[in-house]
């Protein structure tokens, strides 16, 4: 069997730490790009294309994948924690065309990025590539004021993109497109699992994505934490959980069967995160999910319009992990979605 590309970022990382200068940062590099290379490297070599064609390989690193894909290299002994249980695009996309069928239940994104925040791409643009998926929504979900660094919007920030998304939806259906842009926010967690927004401010979204991203790299127990944040009652969705990063950070440990249990009780949502770098929750954690009935969420946390095809990843995942089509919300109509935010809203309201 030819090398996988997930088996080349193993083989380039582990490289890298042999390396000194420039060289560990670049094959480190290459590492990261092998997960959402479009093509199969060993695809490439076979068709005579040059590996250059690919990201984040010069000459010299070409020379060194070639050589690995000609010698049949492989990939021996334990894979590290920090990189282990990575799919890489291509992969993904070849166990999806074995059942064609589940890529079709799609029907959005449930979390990207745009220039009001850290992303690149606006509104529109943003919009114009998820019509192109034939998409039947997506949701716009900026960071929030407490996330400094990554240009996180405030409250009068939050309310003036709401117009220029309603704008948008105006020009899509003049032009008779099915899509809608959902007005959403990627609302801030701290350890105790508060968000930073005004509650008020959150009620007209139509839905809120929260997320940790600071004290991810604690080593005990964080069950608290996830609980303390399912319960908060003004999300809906709890993105990229383990706050992973591939080679980087290898995310929070807690009793995820606890976890996913109460998530499952308060019929909330916990996500995967498809950016290649996070990829979480990842599969063998999915399969816990399962086994509690958890609804997942898909999203591929974009910040350019080509990003959007990372869901792949995503829906990859979840097929391996054998999640139930009905367990995951990317998979509902626009009103069903708007129907169980409203529902665990409701239940919120209630507790």
């Amino acid at each position: 069997m030819p090398l996988t590309n997930a088996e080349l970022a193993e083989l380039l990382a582990r490289q890298s730490e042999s390396e000194s200068g420039i060289l560990v940062r670049a094959f480190r590099r290459a590492a990261r790009n092998a997960l959402s290379w479009p093509e199969s490297a060993a695809t490439l070599i076979a068709q005579n294309r040059s590996l250059l064609e690919l990201r984040g390989i010069g000459p010299f690193i070409e020379k060194r994948v070639r050589d690995w894909i000609n010698d049949s290299e492989r990939v021996n002994g334990k894979i590290p924690l920090l990189r282990r249980d990575f799919l890489s695009l291509a992969d993904a996309r070849a166990l999806l065309k074995k059942n064609p069928e589940w890529e079709k239940h799609l029907r959005g994104d449930l979390q990207m990025h745009t220039h009001w925040s850290d992303g690149s791409g606006t509104v529109a643009e943003m919009a114009t590539a998820a019509n192109e998926r034939g998409y039947e929504y997506m949701a716009i979900t900026d960071h929030s004021k407490g996330l400094k660094i990554a240009g996180g919007i405030d409250e009068a920030s939050l309310r003036a993109q709401g117009r220029e998304i309603a704008a948008v939806n105006k020009s899509i259906s003049r032009r008779a497109e099915k899509l809608t842009v959902l007005r959403s926010i990627e609302m801030n967690l701290n350890p105790r699992g508060e968000g930073d927004m005004n509650p008020r401010s959150l009620s007209d979204l139509d839905m809120v994505l929260g997320s940790f991203h600071s004290a991810l790299r604690a080593t005990s127990d964080q069950t608290e934490r996830y609980v303390a944040a399912l319960r908060n009652p003004h999300i809906q969705i709890l993105g990229h959980p383990r706050g992973r990063i591939y080679n980087y950070r290898l995310g929070l440990n807690a009793d995820w069967p606890r976890v996913f249990a109460e998530a499952a009780r308060l019929d909330k949502a916990l996500e995967i995160d498809c950016y290649p770098d996070r990829q979480d929750v990842n599969v063998d954690l999915l399969e816990l999910a399962r086994a509690e009935g958890t609804r997942i969420s898909l999203g591929t946390d974009a910040h350019h319009p080509w990003q959007l095809e990372f869901i792949h990843l995503g829906l990859a995942a979840a097929m391996r992990a054998k999640i139930p089509a009905a367990r995951i919300v990317n998979f509902m109509s626009a009103q069903a979605l708007r129907n169980w935010v409203a529902g665990v809203r409701e239940r919120s309201r209630r507790c």
